[in-house]
């Protein structure tokens, strides 16, 4: 049986999933990037059904994830090995079970990997906080640097996330044949990771899911918006500060105010967060460091669709 894997980047939309499938269908068994549940395993094997198992879950798409446990119950029953593989996450439930039952962060021990997965977590979150604080309260500079320290906690914490699951993924890899590695966009230096930790000759690919849906709607390079382009950044070059961060940090809250946040599920438009990703994008390139300090003030409380209008008129008439 010929070895080789792919690490397939994507974030987590209901239109990716039958892409995913079509791929997921060319190899012998996939790594999810979840951890491991009981409960997954009674839902591939029909002792749960579907719906119960997408209400016993908290989920930011609903729909994605319905639309998946389906694929990957059809993929179970076909005779394809599904591996839960995310040991970052599985620690950072082992930590919130043990405050449940009354623990504190001083019972984790110095060095263990509870204690540095719950330090990279508490960091990320914390600056995540700041950043709420500050956009509400502080001035367009403050909230940019706010922007900033938010994205070096989250590439620390992405780091270890990548370093913790490519050892465990390569232990899965040793039994040899096709894998389909799940991963979300941000996770692209999961490839070094595994690269690292394979021998120098096994055939590992990196692949963009949604790469011909971007090619079809006529754009090129992949789907980074300018806080996870900043994210990126920071991950491989951790101590760099540039006047491009500003600008990656400023595009990014006005991205992030015009983007749309609910699950999109539309008959007519196949794609419908891709392209929806691709035409914010694409605006915010538009604007300037001064642009977006102008907008910053006439849309930070503002709802999407008047954020929209917003920056769609001010570039019309700039």
């Amino acid at each position: 049986m010929k070895s080789r894997a792919t690490l397939v980047l994507a974030n987590h939309r209901s239109e990716s999933v039958y892409p995913a499938k079509r791929l997921m269908e060319t190899h012998d068994a996939v790594i999810l990037e979840e951890p491991p549940d009981d409960q997954f395993r009674r839902m591939l094997s029909g002792q749960v059904s579907i719906d119960s198992y997408i209400e016993s879950l908290d989920l930011e798409y609903p729909e994605f994830s319905r639309r998946m446990s389906e694929t990957l119950r059809e993929l179970h029953v076909a005779g394809k090995e599904l591996y839960q593989v995310e040991p970052f996450l599985g620690k950072l439930i082992e930590i919130h079970e043990h405050f449940a039952e009354g623990g504190s962060p001083a019972d984790l021990k110095a060095g263990t990997d509870l204690c540095i997965v719950y330090a990279a977590e508490r960091n990320a979150t914390a600056a995540l906080i700041n950043f709420y604080r500050v956009s509400v309260r502080g001035t367009f500079e403050e909230t940019v640097d706010a922007v900033k320290r938010f994205a070096r906690a989250d590439a620390r914490r992405f780091l270890l996330r990548d370093r913790m699951r490519a050892g465990a993924i390569v232990e899965v890899l040793r039994q040899g044949g096709a894998y389909y590695i799940e991963a979300g966009q941000i996770h692209y230096p999961l490839w070094q990771e595994l690269k690292g930790r394979l021998p120098t000759d096994y055939p590992l690919t990196v692949r963009f899911l949604m790469a011909d849906a971007v090619r079809e709607m006529g754009y090129r390079g992949n789907l980074y918006g300018p806080g996870d382009l900043l994210t990126l950044l920071y991950l491989f070059h951790p101590n760099r500060n540039t006047q491009e961060d500003d600008q990656l940090a400023a595009r990014a809250l006005i991205y992030n105010k015009m983007i749309i946040k609910e699950e999109i599920v539309e008959a007519l438009d196949p794609y419908p967060h891709t392209r929806d990703e691709l035409e914010i994008a694409s605006t915010v390139r538009n604007l300037s460091l001064e642009d977006c300090r102008h907008l910053f003030d006439l849309i930070c409380l503002a709802s999407t669709e008047t954020a929209r209008d917003v920056v769609c008129h001010y570039l019309k008439n700039k």
